[in-house]
């Protein structure tokens, strides 16, 4: 396939979460355009079926493929879990998904090989990041956790305040009695509870944000395939399946900056 450098890359979540793997694209890859989308006609993922959960990650890559988009990444946890070999094999360019980096990372600097994982029901129960981390390191303990309030505070832009905190802090109890020095945050959405993670773990616990190596591993592909952009203007197009000046406010918030018109494009 024939793909101009200067082609956009792809972006999906669930909602407003995945706008972590774009802050991170800002900082590290600068000269790409992004056409992001956010299907939040259909969040929260992680209580859906796992077969209607595949067919949205299908007809979203589907859509930023036919854009144009010269590589995909799946700023979402949930969607990688169950659909991003499916999506490899059916889809001539790149792919990029959130939890193998995460779980690299978190390999590469456990003291202790004591490992907690938090993300949505969909993505806990799928066991992809405890089958990867095992496959690595079979020595390794794996504590995850089901979180399934957090992603509904950062989509209501609830990310401060004593109920945040407190609902943060009865989630996460469970690992103050395991004796992890690292935490995965299996889920875009959680960096913008961090804070509040952090401060409920202590500073003995490291906290891995996949965003950062997600698009690490991006911007190692794109070097590899000869596809990062050159200097130039880049673009940034926003979409989501519903509710799309809602999302025009929060992620402005999120990001720092103006996202500027976005688009409704209901898949």
């Amino acid at each position: 396939m024939s793909v101009n450098r200067e082609a956009p890359l792809g972006v999906f979540d669930s909602g407003v979460g995945g706008l972590t793997v774009v802050r991170e694209i800002l900082k590290q890859l600068p000269n790409e355009s992004i056409i992001y989308y956010g299907d939040t006609a259909h969040v929260p993922y992680g209580d859906r079926d796992p077969q209607e959960l595949k067919g949205f990650a299908h007809n979203i890559t589907d859509y930023l493929f036919a854009q144009g988009c010269k590589m995909v990444i799946i700023a979402c946890n949930t969607s990688t879990s169950l659909a991003f070999e499916e999506l490899k094999n059916n889809f001539p360019l790149p792919i990029i998904g959130v939890i193998d980096p995460g779980v690299n990372k978190a390999l590469e600097i456990t003291k202790n090989m004591q490992i907690g994982v938090i993300g949505t029901a969909a993505t806990i129960n799928s066991g992809a990041y405890q089958r990867k981390l095992l496959a690595q390191k079979p020595q390794v303990q794996v504590y995850a956790k089901a979180c399934p309030t957090f992603v509904p505070l950062v989509e209501r832009g609830a990310l401060r305040g004593a109920d945040t905190e407190g609902t943060i802090s009865d989630s996460l109890h469970p690992f103050l009695e395991k004796e992890i020095d690292t935490l995965i945050l299996g889920c875009t959405h959680y960096p913008f509870l961090q804070a509040f993670i952090a401060k409920v773990l202590g500073p003995e616990t490291q906290i891995i944000d996949p965003a950062h190596e997600t698009v690490r591993c991006a911007s190692e592909k794109l070097r590899e395939l000869n596809l990062l952009a050159q200097e130039g203007q880049p673009s940034y197009s926003y979409i989501s399946s519903s509710e799309p000046e809602e999302f025009r406010k929060k992620g402005s918030v999120f990001l720092g900056r103006d996202l500027g018109i976005v688009k409704e494009v209901l898949l």
